[in-house]
Parts: C-alpha cells; structure tokens; sequence
C-alpha cells in the first residue's frame, strides 16, 4: 500500500504541469507559456516537419506572402531530411524543437524525456546554424520532465493561443482560417502543421490553402507576422 502511495505521489508530480494544456490557465497564469507577445504582431508556428512531401509548398507559399516563421522541428524528421531542414534555416524561418518523436511526455520518465529533447536539440541544432531556442512539447502536454530538460538544454517552452485543428481529415483551408480566428488577439501564437506524419494524411493541405485566406484576417487587424524571435514574449513560463 505505502509502494503504491508513493507511486501514485510520483506521478502526479509528474503530470501536475500538464495542466497548462488548458488554455485559459496558461493564459492567465503563465502568458510566456501561451505565448503571449506584442499586441501588433503574430507568431507564425508550425510543428511536426520538416517533411519532403510537404514542407517545401509552406517555403514557396510564406516567401510569396513575404512571411517568415519558426519551425517545430521532430528531431526524427531532420534526421530523415537534414537538406530540407537546412533549407527552412536558409529561408530565413526560425527552427525550434518540437522532440525527437512525437511521443506525449506523461507516459515517458523524465530520464527518457531528456534523452529524447536532447537528441531532438543537436538534430535541429545542427542544421540550424544557432541554437534553437524554443521547445514545444507534442500534444502540448508539458509534465516535469520537459520543465526540468528545457531549464537544463536551455530551451523555452512554449505552447500556443489559437490553432487551426488543421490535422483533421475533415478540415478546409475555410475551417483552419476560422479556428485560428475564432481565438485570434493582439499577441498571438499560431499553431499549424507542415506534415502529416503524426496527422491525417493529407491535412497539411487545409493549412496550406489557409495561409492566404489567414493574410487577410491578419492584415484587416494591421498583424505583423513573423516568428517567436521577432515576437516579443514575456510574462511567466515554467522554463
């Protein structure tokens, strides 16, 4: 019985900062995490790339709308694609980490969360020319383990303020553009996706087709876009 207490004890330790996936307590309580950043401006992110079959439309449609982004890089995926990865460095988009696979951290021990960050942190720091800077947990869900391997790599975690549910089979670039907009404010982090790995096959496309109709809403509000170093992001995180 005492065994199983202090098991239980354990993981709820664990898993208590998952709690900050809920969005209106990380943007009450730790706007850095939220990603909160100047009221004129929006941070562009995607996660879950790079990918061949994928991530090079995103590089042609934000150099047309004259945008640049940060990446969420799976340590994996630029394992499999370090050209591709160098590319979006080269593009002049910011590249972040996203893990080396995407694999939630409540189930993992904190000795395998860093592990994993680690790899994933010489991968996307090997391609990006800098060190990378920003975290993002998959599923963003960030547990003790991810809090104690950013403060220890050096990475902010970050999470998002509105997204496009774009990895769903059933998604249009139409409902992308409306979820993003549905919690769209002054100072947002966008999330979307350039791969389908972990996703719908074939999602990337309604994210895709969402980018302009998005240019629009974002320059109706006077949005600059840009990435999370251009983004101003202050206030409390638990990196």
């Amino acid at each position: 019985m005492a065994a199983a207490l202090v098991g239980a004890g354990a993981f709820v330790a664990h898993a208590a900062p998952a709690t900050t996936s809920i969005a209106a307590l990380r943007r009450r309580f730790l706007p850095g995490l939220h990603g909160l950043g100047r009221g004129d401006h929006v941070a562009l992110t995607f996660d879950d790339g790079p990918d061949p079959a994928s991530t090079p439309a995103f590089l042609e449609a934000l150099d047309e709308l004259g945008w640049r982004a940060t990446f969420f890089m799976l340590g994996s995926m630029v394992r499999r694609s370090p050209g591709l990865a160098a590319e979006v460095a080269a593009a002049g988009h910011e590249l972040a980490v996203h893990g080396d696979v995407h694999r939630s951290e409540l189930w993992r021990t904190p000795a395998a969360v860093r592990a994993d960050m680690t790899r994933a942190r010489g991968a996307v720091g090997d391609v990006a020319g800098d060190e990378p800077v920003w975290f993002r947990p998959p599923y963003g869900v960030l547990c003790s383990g991810g809090i104690a391997a950013s403060r220890a790599l050096g990475l902010r975690p970050v999470l998002w303020t509105t997204w496009g549910r774009d990895w769903r089979a059933s998604a249009t670039p139409r409902s992308v553009a409306a979820d993003v907009e549905a919690e769209l404010a002054p100072g947002a982090t966008v999330l979307l996706h350039d791969s389908d790995c972990t996703s719908d096959p074939g999602s990337w496309r309604s994210a895709l087709g969402a980018l302009p109709l998005l240019a629009e809403r974002f320059a109706f509000r006077g949005y600059r876009v840009g990435p999370l170093a251009e983004h101003g992001v202050n206030g409390r995180s638990p990196g």
